[in-house]
C-alpha cells in the first residue's frame, strides 16, 4: 500500500487514490472508536468483515434503485469506489429509542418510536458531531433544499429495505447512521450514497434474546466483539474459513475465546 497516494484517513478506514480517475480505494481498517475518539481499540477481524457486508448491502441497494459509491470490491480489505464529495452532514435513521436519544430524551432503550425518526449530525470531529436541523443546513448551505428531500427519502427507502433484510434473518435495526457526497459532471451534481452500512455504522440486536450484535458492545465493553461481527456476517451468508484476521463463526458474541483467521467466502445469499 505504500506505493499509493493516500487521500485521507478516518477512524475505521483509509482512502487511496484510485486506478482510474474519478475513483479510490477504501480500505477498512480493525480499528474501534467510540464517544468521538475518547475511546480506541481494536476489534480484530473487524475490517475484513465490514468490507464483506457493506459491499452486500450496497450492491443489494443498487439493484432496489438506491444509487451509491460502491464499484467493486478489490480483495479482503478493500473497495473500488467513486470519489465523492462528502455532504457534512452524518444521517441517523432510528427505530427503537438506544444511544444518544435514550439519553436526551429519557425514553428507555429499547422502546419502539412512534415512526422512524431521522436525524442530522454535523461532521466535525472537532466539534463532537453536534446535532443539527435542517434549517441548521440550509442556512450554512451544507446542502441545498433539492438534495436534503433526496437524502431524507432515501433514508426512508434505505431503512425499508434494510429492516426487511435483517429481519429475515432475525435482527432488529434499531437505528443506523448513512453518509451521502456528490458526483460532479462540470457545473452539475447528483447525491449518492457513500461511506459503509455495517455493524460499526448500525444497532443490530437478535430479535429473540436482544443480544447486541454490533459497536456498542465495544462501546460498553461487554465483549466478544469479534463473534458479533462474525455473527451478522453468518447470518447473511458468509462462511469464514482461515483468511486475514476474522474469527471463527461458531460462537456467540457473549463466549469469550481466542480469534481464529478465517477468510469470507460466499454462502446461501449468493455473495460474490
Amino acid at each position: 500500500m505504500s506505493r499509493r497516494r493516500q487521500i485521507y484517513e478516518g477512524k475505521a478506514k483509509i482512502l487511496y487514490e484510485g486506478p482510474e480517475p474519478g475513483t479510490l480505494i477504501q480500505y477498512f481498517k480493525d480499528d474501534a472508536t467510540a464517544f468521538n475518539a475518547q475511546k480506541k481499540g481494536t476489534i480484530q477481524g473487524k475490517g475484513v468483515i465490514n468490507n464483506r457486508i457493506s459491499e452486500f448491502v450496497f450492491t443489494r441497494l443498487n439493484h432496489i434503485g438506491v444509487p451509491n459509491h460502491f464499484i467493486r470490491r478489490l480483495n479482503m480489505r478493500e473497495q473500488l469506489v467513486r470519489q465523492v464529495e462528502i455532504v457534512p452532514i452524518e444521517v441517523v435513521v432510528r427505530n427503537v429509542a438506544a444511544g444518544s436519544i435514550s439519553k436526551r430524551l429519557g425514553i428507555p432503550e429499547g422502546e419502539p418510536l412512534p415512526h422512524t425518526l431521522i436525524e442530522y449530525y454535523y461532521k466535525d470531529d472537532a466539534l463532537g458531531d453536534p446535532m443539527i436541523a435542517e434549517e441548521h443546513i440550509a442556512c450554512f448551505g451544507w446542502a441545498n433544499n433539492d438534495e436534503m428531500q433526496y437524502i431524507s427519502s432515501m433514508a426512508i427507502r434505505v431503512n425499508d429495505f434494510l429492516c426487511g433484510m435483517f429481519a429475515a434473518i432475525n435482527i432488529r435495526l434499531v437505528d443506523f447512521k448513512l453518509e451521502f457526497g456528490r458526483i460532479w459532471d462540470g457545473d452539475y451534481s447528483r447525491v449518492i450514497l457513500a461511506d459503509e452500512i455495517s455493524p460499526d455504522s448500525c444497532r443490530l440486536w437478535d430479535m429473540t434474546t436482544g443480544e447486541k450484535l454490533d459497536k456498542d458492545r465495544f462501546r460498553r465493553d461487554l465483549g466478544g466483539e469479534e463473534e458479533a461481527y462474525q455473527e451478522v456476517a453468518r447470518r447473511l451468508g458468509r462462511r469464514c474459513r482461515g483468511g486475514d484476521n476474522a474469527v471463527n463463526r461458531s460462537r456467540k458474541p457473549s463466549e469469550k475465546r481466542a480469534a481464529d483467521r478465517p477468510d469470507c467466502r460466499a454462502g446461501p445469499l449468493g455473495w460474490g
